[in-house]
């Protein structure tokens, strides 16, 4: 291991491939010395993919730790990763090309050896795993036990210390609020807060031609197909009914999410307020292509994407800039309506900015995310308190 300084494990494991899943990797120095542990249960997925997840990890723990540059020694026991991310074989699996890009993107950001072990020299990595899954059949979230890194919303770990299980307070129980019921007064979260919450339903637009063929659709302007005019006729029902209490109806200016606004507003009787900054991310070069396409056409600008939400694809825009511009349609929507309850009509994009926001979660979330068409999600927010992300992809009203 000459010139290498630092080493990082990583393992993956299903049980049922697929299965119930989680991966683990360590961060250690030359001589052996722990310097970050991350895990996490990923629910149902593959070996693979669990596999991958577990190189990401590690290697975002590295980034965390300042080594960006320097030689590292990537071991594993999946020879499948391995000889994929030294470029010796394909990836021909269509699930596995995000992850092998994003773990390639971050590899590029070191030196990187790689190298296969025997499974039982990567023992480290496949009993955090391991640990990570009993914690997630428990109902528990995996702790580190060792001195860890923040590396991203992926991973749970933290720089200083383990964290405290969390409360099942902070959790949604039986007999949860509906998403939309007005919530009344107080966060929750403070002792004594007497505000109302502005409570902003966010219902994403329902089915296009694009979304059909899983294609990207930014600024280009498809209307709904039959079923996706249904699947507003469905959100609309569920909203003009009680316990909904809707008091103002704003939308993106696009076609596909002003046709579903207005399935809502034709029952409700409200109109609907026009905010152009709730459209979705331009795509640029990439609109109408599908990922496998634009991973053929633009391998090295795709790669970028993924990795670094500052970089826009061909002619289009960030994530970074969607982001501003969600936030300040935020702060207009919610000062307009303070106190109020208003349904949000968007896409795929500013809803899930707009709960990355809420939940001061890193950009890296909006991978870590999945919103259905047609679905709805509540974010409150309060003028003494935090905002609160209360329900996520609620689509009862489609079954």
């Amino acid at each position: 291991m000459a010139g290498v300084k630092f080493v990082v494990e990583a393992d993956g494991g299903s049980r049922g491939n697929p299965g119930p899943a989680g991966y683990g990797a360590v961060v250690k120095d030359p001589a052996g010395h722990v310097l970050a542990e991350a895990a996490e249960s990923i629910g149902t997925a593959t070996n693979n993919v669990a596999e991958y997840r577990g190189l990401i990890a590690g290697l975002q723990a590295l980034l965390a730790l300042g080594a960006e540059g320097e030689p590292v020694e990537v071991r594993m026991d999946s020879k499948l990763v391995i000889e994929q991310m030294a470029g010796r074989w394909k990836v021909k699996h269509e699930g596995l090309r995000p992850l092998a890009l994003e773990g390639a993107a971050l590899a590029r950001r070191f030196r990187v050896t790689w190298k296969w072990i025997p499974r039982e020299q990567n023992s480290h990595a496949d009993r955090l795993a391991n640990e990570a899954m009993d914690a997630a059949a428990r109902g528990e979230k995996w702790q580190a036990k060792t001195i860890s890194a923040t590396t991203s919303a992926t991973a749970s770990a933290s720089v200083t210390a383990s964290l405290e299980r969390q409360p099942d307070a902070l959790f949604e129980q039986p007999g949860a609020q509906e998403p939309g019921v007005r919530a009344g007064r107080g966060t929750g979260w403070m002792a004594g807060s007497t505000r109302t919450a502005t409570s902003l339903l966010l219902l994403r637009h329902g089915e296009t031609p694009l979304s059909i063929e899983k294609r990207f659709s930014g600024l280009g302007n498809p209307a709904l197909t039959a079923n996706g005019v249904a699947q507003a006729e469905a959100a609309a029902v569920r909203l003009s009914g009680k316990p909904y209490e809707i008091e103002a109806i704003v939308s993106s200016p696009l076609l596909r999410a002003r046709q579903t606004a207005e399935a809502v507003a034709a029952r409700t009787e409200l109109p609907v307020s026009v905010e152009d900054d709730l459209r979705e991310t331009d795509f640029g070069a990439w609109e109408g292509y599908t990922f496998a396409e634009i991973q053929e056409r633009w391998p090295d600008e795709l790669a970028a994407w993924l990795a670094d939400p500052g970089v826009a694809p061909p002619g289009g825009e960030s994530f970074a800039t969607t982001a501003r511009r969600v936030d300040r349609a935020r702060d207009r929507i919610v000062t307009a309506h303070e106190g109020k309850s208003v349904l949000v009509v968007s896409h795929v994009t500013p809803i899930k900015m707009l709960v990355r926001l809420a939940l001061m979660a890193p950009p890296e979330a909006l991978y870590r995310m999945h919103l259905d068409l047609a679905c709805l999600s509540l974010i409150e927010y309060y003028a003494d308190g935090p905002a609160v992300v209360r329900t996520l992809n609620d689509t009862a009203h489609l079954r």
